[in-house]
């Protein structure tokens, strides 16, 4: 039987860590997660992280000079998304919360689908059917209720589908977290809950969020948790890939914890430096994702200069595509408001339509 509980001390920062990938870019192994991986495997998961973080990055750029109301960066989680995302399978279903744009990417949603809901012309952007892959939801708890509810679903539709659906440190203290987890439980349902724990609930500290790991919540509930390194791809690959598997199986949720670091602002509204000192920034930077995954490629001869100067120019390529995009994106028509608002006919949005055109119309052309 596969092991999970873990002997840790009241520090929420004291837990087992599963680390398959050093700071330094050494491989290790452990008995719980095996990974074969190939060469072409692991470039993937670099290109990957590298055009998410470019891409990242031009989005925040873009907020800066107005063309987007607002944007949460997800640099120096790219192992947590990457990895995890890329260890569910295209039946499965993804409920991101608001800052998935790793996932998303993996989801093969394009980032500029992503851009049009900061830029304030979309309420989505992408078609959750076409990709599994829910909208964004800017409240933090109730993507694991929608997760849950649409886990129990496909495990009555006898699909072999496992669900996967992400929250960070702040959302645990949602009661909307609690409530999810009892259902699933108690319906063993086939969901994995992702929580990437970036240590910061905006400018609170996850010390004064808990003071117990996040990965041993689920003990309460009676399914199984883990803390994973969110800042090393391949132990995210794993350990996500063996949770997805055993919901498969019938064996019911699990809990993950990708203990990671935000290295930008909670969002381009927010300043970092009122809450918290260079000195932990610099520490975290030490564990990047990326250094750590180029550092081993580089080391193993599994990548050369030539590789890593390709991904660069590819992520240039992304940066024009998004640059130029979100500038040509159209305004939305003022009617777009009542057009997706149920999936047929309604009465009363109907009326509420007709009321707002007469009301435009009567204040003239061009008001």
């Amino acid at each position: 039987m596969h092991q999970w509980r873990r002997k840790v001390g009241k520090n929420p920062a004291q837990a087992e860590m599963i680390q398959l990938l050093t700071p330094e870019g050494k491989r290790v192994e452990h008995p719980d997660y095996a990974l074969d991986i190939s060469s072409g495997e692991l470039r993937g998961l670099y290109r990957d992280m590298a055009l998410t973080r470019r891409f990242d990055a031009e989005a925040t750029s873009l907020q800066r000079q107005g063309e987007l109301g607002l944007w949460a960066s997800l640099l120096g989680q790219e192992a947590a998304q990457i990895g995890s995302g890329r260890a569910t399978r295209p039946e499965d279903y993804v409920f991101p919360c608001y800052r998935e744009h790793g996932v998303a990417w993996t989801r093969g949603v394009d980032p500029l689908q992503l851009l049009g809901l900061y830029r304030g012309v979309s309420n989505g952007g992408w078609d959750p059917q076409e990709h599994n892959f829910h909208l964004y939801t800017l409240v933090i708890g109730p993507p694991l209720l929608h997760a849950t509810g649409y886990a129990m679903g496909v495990m009555r539709d006898g699909a072999d589908t496992a669900v996967l659906s992400y929250f960070g440190d702040g959302a645990s203290s949602q009661g909307d977290v609690a409530e999810a987890f009892t259902f699933a439980t108690v319906n063993n349902a086939p969901v994995v809950f992702f929580c990437q724990n970036n240590q910061y609930a905006i400018s609170t500290p996850t010390a004064r969020q808990t003071s117990y790991p996040i990965s041993r919540r689920s003990e309460g509930w009676g399914f199984p948790g883990v803390r994973v390194d969110g800042n090393d791809v391949l132990a995210c690959l794993a350990v996500t890939r063996y949770a997805l598997d055993r919901a498969r199986r019938g064996e019911g949720p699990m809990l993950i914890e990708a203990f990671t670091y935000r290295m930008a602002p909670h969002a381009t509204s927010d300043d970092p430096t009122r809450y918290r000192d260079e000195a932990e920034r610099a520490e975290w930077k030490s564990k990047d994702p990326l250094d750590r995954l180029h550092a081993y490629l580089t080391r193993s001869g599994q990548a050369d200069e030539a590789f890593f100067a390709e991904v660069a120019e590819e992520g240039e390529k992304l940066a024009q595509h998004v640059r130029e995009g979100v500038r040509a994106m159209p305004d939305p028509a003022p009617t777009d408001l009542f057009d997706h608002v149920y999936a047929e006919h309604h009465a009363v949005v109907a009326e509420e339509r007709a009321g707002f055109l007469a009301l435009r119309d009567s204040l003239g052309a061009g008001q």
